[in-house]
C-alpha cells in the first residue's frame, strides 16, 4: 500500500459504488464517499440529522461524556441559536490584535525550536501551540494552557483510559463554571454564565456541552495539520520560500493542506426516517457517515487530488465540514496554519526530519494516515 492508498483509502469504492459500509464498534455504518453526495447530505439536515447526543462522532461517545455537545449535536432552529450565540467568540481570530498574538506565539515557538539540536513536533510544538492559542480564543491567561497540555493530543483518546479522560474534562469544566458563577470577568466561562438563548439563561448541561466541544473539538485535528505541514515543507523547501511573504499564496496553501490532510475523516448523521443510501435503505435512527476525507479526494472535482498543489483554485474542499454545521473553529484553525506557514518561511532556513512515527486511523474497512505519533525534526534558524 503506497502513500496515495493510505491518504485516500476510499478511492476504489468511491469510483465504483459511492459508499462503503464499515464496522464501527459493532455498528454497520454506510460511509457516503462522493463529493456531491456528501455535500447534499450535509445540507439535508431534515433527513440526515445531528439531533443525536453522543452519536455525531464515529465511533459514538456515550462512554466518555454525558452531555450533548452544542451546537454540533443539534438541528435548526436550536443549532442556529447556539451558533449565533458563540460566533463572536469564534470570530475573534479576525481581529488584528488577535492575529498579532498568534504571530508572536508561533514566532516564539519556532525560535525556541531552532535553538535546540532537535525537537519532537507533536507534543513539544503542536500541542502547546494549539493549547496556548486556545487561551487567546477564550480570553483566558496563557498559563491556563499548561493544564490543557497535560491532557494530551486528544482529550478522550490519547491513551487507553478514554472514560477517565472524559471525567477529567468534565470535572475541569464544572469547576471552572462554578468559579465563574457570580464572579466578574470576561473569559469564556463567565460568558457562558451570563449568556442567554431565546430569552433564557443556559442550563448547566448546555454550558457544559458547549465547553466540552470547545476543548475536545479541533484539538487533534489542528495538531495533525501543524505536524504534517512542517513535515511536508521539510522536503519542499523551495515551495515554502516561494510563498512565505505572500499572504494570498499562503491562504491558498492553507486550504490545500486542509483538503489533502482532511484532519477529520468523517462525521455521523442519524436518519430521521428510512432513507436510501447507495444500494441500501438506512432505517430511522440508524447512522450514516459523511466522509469528508473521501469527498476531498474526489477526482471528479479535484484535478490530480493525490497531489498537493499550493496554488489550487478553486478548492471547494470540505475539510471544515459543509452545510449548517460548517466548523465554528475554522477561523481559528486558518489563523494558526497561515501564521505557521509564514513564520516557518521567515524564521527558518531549513527543516530536516530526523525520525517519524505515523499515526493511522485503523478500521476494519480502511486504514488512513492522519498524522504523527512522533515527529522529530531539526529546524535551522535564519
Amino acid at each position: 500500500m503506497d502513500d496515495q492508498d493510505i491518504s485516500d483509502p476510499f478511492r476504489a469504492r468511491r469510483q465504483t459504488a459511492g459508499t462503503l459500509v464499515a464496522d464501527f464498534a459493532g455498528e454497520q455504518i454506510p460511509m457516503i464517499l462522493r463529493h456531491a453526495d456528501v455535500r447534499r447530505a450535509a445540507s439535508e439536515w431534515q433527513t440526515f440529522s445531528s439531533d443525536a447526543p453522543m452519536r455525531v462522532p464515529i465511533p459514538s461517545e456515550e462512554a466518555v461524556r454525558s452531555v450533548r455537545q452544542l451546537p454540533i449535536e443539534a438541528d435548526p432552529p436550536l443549532h442556529s441559536q447556539f451558533r449565533t450565540l458563540l460566533k463572536p467568540i469564534f470570530l475573534r481570530p479576525l481581529a488584528p490584535d488577535y492575529q498579532a498574538a498568534i504571530d508572536a506565539l508561533i514566532g516564539r515557538l519556532i525560535d525556541a525550536a531552532a535553538a535546540l539540536p532537535q525537537i519532537e513536533i507533536v507534543r513539544e510544538f503542536a500541542l502547546p501551540l494549539q493549547s496556548r492559542a486556545l487561551t487567546y480564543l477564550l480570553g483566558m491567561p496563557e498559563d491556563a494552557a499548561e493544564e490543557w497540555i497535560g491532557w494530551g493530543t486528544h482529550v478522550f483518546h490519547d491513551g487507553n483510559d478514554s472514560a477517565g479522560k472524559g471525567a477529567v474534562l468534565d470535572r475541569y469544566i464544572r469547576d471552572a463554571l462554578h468559579a465563574a458563577d457570580g464572579a466578574g470577568g470576561t473569559d469564556f466561562f463567565a460568558f457562558l454564565r451570563h449568556a442567554t438563548v431565546d430569552g433564557r439563561k443556559l442550563t448547566l448541561d448546555e454550558m457544559i456541552g458547549i465547553a466540552n466541544l470547545t476543548f475536545a473539538g479541533g484539538r487533534d485535528t489542528v495538531i495533525h495539520a501543524v505536524s504534517r505541514i512542517i513535515a511536508w515543507f521539510a522536503t519542499h523547501r523551495a515551495e515554502l520560500d516561494a510563498i512565505a511573504t505572500d499572504p494570498k499564496r499562503i491562504a491558498f496553501a492553507t486550504e490545500e493542506f486542509v483538503r489533502v490532510i482532511s484532519p477529520l475523516t468523517h462525521i455521523g448523521r442519524v436518519c430521521a426516517h428510512a432513507t436510501p443510501v447507495g444500494g441500501q435503505t438506512v432505517q430511522a435512527n440508524e447512522r450514516v457517515s459523511l466522509c469528508w476525507a473521501s469527498a476531498n479526494h474526489d477526482e471528479t472535482v479535484f484535478d490530480r487530488p493525490e497531489t498537493t498543489r499550493l496554488d489550487r483554485s478553486p478548492n471547494p474542499h470540505m475539510g471544515f465540514g459543509s452545510g449548517v454545521h460548517n466548523c465554528l473553529g475554522a477561523t481559528q484553525a486558518r489563523a494558526i496554519l497561515r501564521s505557521l506557514i509564514r513564520h516557518l518561511g521567515l524564521r527558518t532556513s531549513a527543516i530536516t526530519v530526523v525520525s517519524e512515527q505515523r499515526q493511522y486511523e485503523e478500521q476494519t474497512a480502511y486504514r488512513r494516515w492522519v498524522g504523527y505519533d512522533q515527529l522529530i525534526v531539526r529546524m535551522a534558524g535564519r
